[in-house]
This record gives C-alpha cells, structure tokens and sequence, in this order.
C-alpha cells in the first residue's frame, strides 16, 4: 500500500502574517525616518519647508500613514492581482518615485530636500521587501 502526500509551497503566507509584517515594517519605517531627520536636523538641516518647521514625529507619522496605505494596497493584491507581488512592489517603486515631486519642488534649501527625499527612500527601503515577501509570487 502506498500513499501520496500533497504538501503545498510555503511560499505564501496567510493574510494575518501580511498585516503584522505590515504593521512591523510601518512602526520600523517610522522609527527609522524620525531617527533620519533627527540626525540631518542635528547635523544643522532645516527640517523648515516653505518657513514651517516639520516635527520630527511628522516624519514617523506621515510615514505610518502612507505605509499603511502600502498595507491597504498589498493585502488588496493578495486577493485580486493575478501576481501579487511583481504588482505590489512596481507600484509601489513607482508611487516612490513620485512621493519624491514634492520634495523636489518644495520651497526649502538644498540639504533640506535632499533629508526629505532620504526619508522617503529609507520607509520605502523597509517597507516594501518587507511587504513582499509575505505575498505570492
């Protein structure tokens, strides 16, 4: 007598283990872009945009925010896209790119734009893979 057993991929993952690794990343995202503009602040950046200072918690909660948002649209994927994470992660490389305008034409100095712009590429460099690996290939 034999018996087949059918063993399925441990590639993907359950909804549940998308939202925590989502809601980890997010927290580390914050962390990470507050400790970023702290330091470039620190090291004698304006955190000044169009004469308004950004708090150094904006940066965390902003990047809660729109991290969230990444979540949102990653566990919407894992249910509609036919391929969840080539999908999540050009839209979201492209969404970066774009979150980088603003910063480009905001009324502040150089080295301003450029911690702006730093923050936004850290979130996206935590976020995103983390994001990732918890959806379908």
């Amino acid at each position: 007598m034999t018996s087949t057993a059918t063993t399925t991929p441990t590639t993907t993952s359950t909804f549940g283990a998308l939202i925590r690794t989502g809601l980890l990343a997010t927290v580390a995202a914050s962390a990470a872009t507050m400790a970023v503009a702290a330091v470039g602040h620190a090291a004698g950046i304006s955190l000044d945009v169009a004469d308004a200072p950004i708090p150094v918690t904006g940066f965390g909660v902003l990047t809660a925010v729109f991290s969230l948002v990444g979540v949102v649209l990653a566990a919407l994927l894992s249910r509609f896209a036919r391929r969840p994470r080539r999908t999540f992660v050009r839209t979201t490389v492209v969404l970066t790119v774009l979150s980088l305008v603003p910063d480009v034409i905001a009324d502040a100095g150089v080295g301003t734009k450029a911690l702006l712009m730093l923050t936004h590429l850290v979130a996206a460099a935590i976020v995103i893979p983390a994001v990732a690996r918890r959806l379908a290939a």
